[in-house]
């Protein structure tokens, strides 16, 4: 067996391990109490343009403050996120989104004016710099009018990648899992006073929105005086993580996504491979993280010059996971010493594996262990990650036992069967109805047989039209949902095509039975079906017939991964 990558190779002395020998002993017998609020620890200050706010000058980023940046799809967790951090540390922001949204409202709100549609005068005549979503093509019109004026055009991964220069940079990479990892440890960083800059691409509760912007300094631990905490996620599509600056990162797991742009899984890992490379010897703070199972580490990892360390289930990986699912309860184990323990609001093994590498970075960074721990019992999730939307009476069977409606993001086949799974079992529904919009035609089709075999978990599953974004439209020719129901069904899974969101919600009006759980999955516009569910239910105890809204068309989303 190759030898593993160790940690303590090249170790700094701030990184040695804060061991407790006299840590309570793994109780799993201590369930969670379901009935408990999330701490709400969102920021007390509005945020607000640095040209407008000079209260906030102490925030000047060296790479942005001063300059007119313009966002084209500004809309989208990620781009907002940006660019109130970067308002915030004194640039002038504005940009544009196909569509409004609560988030442009937001964005509006706080004093970083947006314009809907897709308009060449959009544009300031002041501007320095165009940041395009990657969303966004080629063509656009905002893009053409940027490029006939000469006006600097880059990308969100690379305007992202600047923000992290100076900084503590916290990049977290992986297939699956970067959101909700960023948040949990966000969410740590705060509850321990480490004040960290945030980018997420979700809306996060515990952080008011998707983005934070924290102190210049990291203001206490093991790293205090050291520059400014930025966690943010590093998307691997198109090769964009290859922008980040990081000094820690970690790499949750690597599979088959994104062959629109990868030939095949080995270009994929050779991809992360070159990802880690950009970490700094350990000599000057350089870590990795990487998942000892299913992260493909030895490609990856072997030769790094930086400090790396692995975690997982397994007692052969440096920071050992102990999950009791039934308690929803978890652990972290080195040496065979416990470093911290926790309960889990947010359910799976899945989910126990992302809290554990929050929690490695976590002390990395300087928060201890026993708060660690604190945090993680109260965090409560992100938007459209496994989110119970609510529950609402049904209109078939008898019984009085409700219908229980779930929304989710997945849209990756092991995204899918890990969220079905956990629903499951911690649910327990009679019927299990999976709503899952494929999104784009590309990985519907390159995945297409792995998408088969993830729905086993459902009792039924209803396919609406793929959501079409990014792909050609000689690409939209070669799969459809049709395609992916056919799949399923020589599997044996009670699947059926219903091509638009109205329908679908008439359908399920018709089918709803006590005891059922309805999740809608996907990452396009498909949560909305679960909310026109539910209004339908609330509406009709008041009388009220109003219609689905835009969703129903397909309307544009905040995030595209």
């Amino acid at each position: 067996m190759p030898k593993r990558p160790s940690r303590r190779a090249g170790s700094s002395p701030i990184s040695a391990p804060y061991l407790r020998p006299n840590c309570v002993p793994f109780a799993p017998h201590l369930r969670p109490n379901r009935n408990m609020t999330a701490n709400d620890h969102r920021p007390t200050a509005e945020t607000r343009s640095a040209c407008t706010s000079p209260e906030r000058a102490y925030q000047a980023d060296p790479v942005f403050s001063g300059k007119h940046l313009y966002f084209v799809g500004i809309g989208g967790s990620g781009m907002s996120g940006l660019a109130r951090m970067l308002a915030t540390r004194g640039a002038c922001c504005s940009g544009s989104d196909q569509l409004a949204s609560d988030l442009t409202a937001a964005l509006d709100a706080s004093g970083i004016p947006v314009s809907i549609g897709q308009a060449a005068s959009a544009i300031p005549a002041r501007c320095d710099l165009v940041i395009a979503s990657a969303a966004i093509r080629p063509d656009h019109p905002e893009l053409l009018a940027a490029q006939e004026r000469g006006l600097e055009v880059i990308s969100y991964a690379e305007a992202l990648g600047r923000a992290q220069l100076g900084r503590t940079a916290v990049s977290v990479a992986g297939t699956h899992g970067k959101s909700t990892t960023t948040a949990m440890l966000a969410h740590i960083l705060v509850q321990s006073g480490l004040d960290p800059s945030v980018i997420v691409g979700a809306t996060c509760p515990h952080l008011g929105g998707g983005a934070r912007t924290g102190s210049l300094a990291i203001p206490i631990g093991v790293l205090r005086g050291k520059p400014g905490i930025l966690v943010c996620e590093a998307c691997e599509f198109n090769r964009s993580f290859h922008h980040h600056h990081p000094t820690i990162a970690l790499i949750n797991n690597v599979e088959e996504d994104h062959l629109d742009c990868y030939a095949n899984i080995d270009a994929i890992v050779q991809s992360f491979r070159a990802f880690a490379e950009r970490l700094p010897p350990a000599v000057q703070g350089g870590k990795l993280l990487i998942a000892d199972e299913g992260a493909h580490r030895r490609e990856i990892a072997a030769g790094l010059s930086c400090e790396v360390a692995t975690f997982g289930f397994s007692p052969m990986a440096d920071f050992q996971v102990i999950f009791d699912a039934k308690a929803s309860r978890a652990g972290l184990l080195q040496d065979g010493i416990w470093l911290a323990q926790w309960s889990l609001a947010v359910h799976g093994d899945h989910m126990a594996l992302n809290a554990a590498a929050a929690a490695i970075m976590a002390h990395w960074l300087g928060a201890e262990w026993e708060a660690i721990g604190a945090a993680l019992a109260t965090f409560r999730g992100v938007d459209r990650r496994m989110q119970r939307l609510g529950t609402r009476p049904a209109t078939a069977g008898s019984g009085d036992e409700p219908v229980t409606v779930y929304d989710d993001y997945g849209h990756h086949p092991t995204e899918c069967e890990k969220t079905l799974r956990a629903l499951r079992s911690v649910e327990n529904p009679k019927r299990l109805i999976c709503v899952f919009q494929p999104h784009q035609h590309s990985r519907t089709r390159f995945l297409l047989d792995q998408f088969a075999t993830s729905f086993s978990s459902a009792d039924i599953v209803i396919v609406p039209n793929i959501y079409f974004v990014r792909d050609s439209e000689l690409e939209r020719t070669k799969v459809s949902s049709n395609d992916l129901v056919d799949k399923l069904r020589e599997r044996r899974v009670d699947a059926l095509h219903i091509p638009t969101f109205e329908a679908i919600v008439d359908h399920l009006e018709t089918i709803g039975r006590p005891g059922d759980l309805v999740v809608v999955m996907g990452a396009g516009p498909v949560n909305q079906i679960g909310l026109e569910y539910l209004r339908r239910a609330t509406a009709a105890s008041r009388g009220s017939n109003a219609s689905l809204g835009a969703g129903s068309r397909g309307s544009a989303v905040a995030c595209h991964s």
